[in-house]
């Protein structure tokens, strides 16, 4: 996507989290309950909620909130049971859509995420239709009007750490590293005191489909705001090209 602006769509993002910002450290809230469960307290020891703490404080979740979420689902043994479950599918012109959802229900998750599809004319695929068509990777992406330094010492901080591939838009660097190393980099980052306006593990699309027809782009809005809306839906990632 050389030459979009990926800062412009982080900021779209988070004009709508800004607006549900309760849902968001809802899901997250979640996302830190089932790391402890799985892996302890400990972000030190436990990789998986060192990665959802990285998440909550990009998305602005007080320091306080984060360290409750975690004394709450270490010592609550009564806590609801959430299992991860993922959904993949088509919207229109084949674009491909992944659903990641921690539930407490998984028929009623599947009903609703099945429901957003057939609302946008999409449909449900298979286990691994679309997902090949995605790569997991840690990305980063820092606004230039909110960094000081020069392109090449933010450049060297981030390989020295880590990261894989260096990335300079418009209005924006782009940082992506391997998920084992994304919290190396952030936590350089951050040691230099660079504002990220993104930070997190992800799935990246190895090609975007660009959508033209009224139809089609009323439809992939339906689908993603339908699933925006559903609590247990954790994250979503297509290959449209906003």
């Amino acid at each position: 996507m050389s030459g979009h602006s990926k800062f412009a769509n982080i900021k779209h993002k988070k004009e709508k989290n800004d607006a549900a910002k309760g849902k968001i450290f809802t899901i997250i809230g979640r996302e830190i309950a089932v790391a402890v469960k799985e892996g302890g307290p400990d972000p030190a020891n436990n990789y998986k909620l060192a990665q959802v703490i990285s998440k909550a404080k990009a998305n602005n979740m007080p320091n306080d909130t984060i360290e409750r979420g975690i004394k709450k689902a270490a010592g609550d043994g009564n806590a609801v049971n959430y299992e991860s479950c993922m959904y993949e599918g088509y919207g229109p012109s084949g674009t491909a859509i992944i659903v990641k959802c921690l539930t407490d229900n998984k028929n009623r998750t599947a009903a609703n995420v099945r429901n957003a599809f057939t609302k946008g004319h999409g449909s449900i695929g298979t286990q691994g239709c679309v997902s090949y068509m995605f790569e997991e990777k840690g990305q980063i992406i820092i606004a230039k009007e909110e960094c000081e330094l020069e392109s090449d010492d933010l450049m060297m901080t981030a390989l020295d750490a880590g990261a894989e591939d260096f990335l300079e838009e418009e209005d924006s660097f782009e940082i992506l590293t391997t998920p084992e190393d994304f919290e190396a980099v952030r936590a350089a980052l951050c040691e230099r005191q660079i504002a990220m306006a993104q930070a997190e593990v992800t799935m990246l699309p190895q090609n975007y489909v660009e959508l033209t027809a009224e139809e089609d782009l009323a439809n992939i809005n339906r689908i993603l705001d339908l699933l925006d809306a559903e609590d247990d839906v954790q994250e979503v990632y297509h290959n449209w090209d906003e």
